[in-house]
């Protein structure tokens, strides 16, 4: 999974930064990262993609509620 810039004619340090910067971003390496800063439990890893399916969920069916109504 190596990213690998090669530098066009003509083209500057900034301008080939700005190429790798987007690459990144396009392969989630950042996003990656940041999620794995820091230890996530388990639990909490679990907790998080429940939460993420159930909003995902939520968004195809077009069912929006507070928590005083999900009881």
């Amino acid at each position: 999974m190596a990213i690998r810039v090669k530098s066009r004619s003509g083209e500057t340090v900034e301008q080939m930064m700005r190429r790798f910067k987007k690459l990144c971003e396009k392969e989630g390496l950042i996003k990656d990262i940041r999620r794995k800063e820091f230890y996530e439990k388990p639990s909490e890893r679990r907790r998080r993609a429940a939460r993420k399916s159930l909003n995902r969920r939520l968004a195809t069916t077009g069912e929006y509620f507070t928590r005083k109504e999900e009881k």
